[in-house]
């Protein structure tokens, strides 16, 4: 099987289905007023990167760069189906987001994530990805890590 990593529309099933299982797993680990999900049509905006991940044609990951139009992007909807798991598609992902901030030219990239996922934690860590304060229109949360990734010196 060969993985590949491209700009795609968010609306189409196998990205929905993505969406669906990721909202069901952070609905399963977090309170809705800690589940900062965007929908659909948020990602379809002009200002977002949407990449999908496949594997041998399959829909198996996805995830979006939202530029926040100060210099920064969120990473926002990162998930890999949990059948694919092991193959390395969200450090995929993450390489092919990296490369398009630069492309931005964006100072950082920006992210939150739920204290109840030590993979994905790990996984900006091993990035590069430091705790920060919450930013934007986030408020301070015990369940939410904040972590940012300075892209230029």
């Amino acid at each position: 099987m060969s993985v590949t990593i491209a700009l795609e529309p968010p609306r189409q099933d196998g990205v929905i289905r993505l969406l669906d299982l990721s909202d069901a797993y952070a609905q399963s680990l977090y309170p809705p007023e800690s589940n900062h999900l965007v929908d659909i049509s948020t990602l379809e905006k002009p200002s977002v990167s949407f990449l999908v991940a496949r594997n041998g044609g399959e829909i198996v990951g996805c995830c979006a760069l939202v530029e926040a139009g100060d210099g920064t992007a969120e990473v926002k909807r990162m998930f890999v189906d949990p059948e694919a798991r092991g193959l390395k598609i969200a450090s995929r992902l993450m390489d092919r987001l990296e490369e398009i901030g630069r492309g931005k030219g964006l100072d950082a990239i920006r992210l939150e994530t739920g204290i109840y996922q030590p993979e994905a934690i790990s996984l900006y860590r091993k990035y590069g990805y430091i705790e920060i304060e919450p930013f934007g229109s986030y408020q301070p949360d015990p369940l939410s890590l904040f972590m940012e990734k300075r892209l230029t010196a």
